[in-house]
């Protein structure tokens, strides 16, 4: 079965860091380009960083400078390494798998920082 499975969110301190996890299975990965994207309550889901197929990566102002997107083409994952935490950096976080017009995303991870 294609999917994308989130782990590593949880409770943390405002200042505080979380290191979260995308396993892709079932696919080529490192033909996709991959992203995380987050959604808080009653708000849209937004853009938080994506990383190409090459390796290019793009970050939402709000994160730059705090939020690290990497990518293992050898262990089909993704990580976003998330320091200096907000309590506005609460929401559940989603990764997404992009090829085209053809595009995947997990059931998402919830984050919470509490001040």
């Amino acid at each position: 079965q294609v999917q994308l499975v989130e782990s590593g969110g949880g409770l943390v301190q405002a200042g505080g860091s979380l290191r979260l996890s995308c396993a892709a299975s079932r696919i080529t990965f490192s033909i996709y380009d991959m992203g995380w994207y987050r959604q808080a309550p009653g708000k849209q889901r937004e853009l938080v960083a994506t990383i190409t197929r090459g390796g290019s990566r793009n970050y939402a102002d709000s994160v730059r400078g705090r939020f690290t997107i990497s990518r293992d083409n050898a262990k089909n994952t993704v990580d976003l390494q998330m320091n200096s935490l907000k309590p506005e950096d609460t929401a559940v976080y989603y990764c997404n798998a992009v090829l085209g017009g053809f595009q995947l995303w997990g059931q998402g991870t919830q984050v919470t920082v509490s001040s």
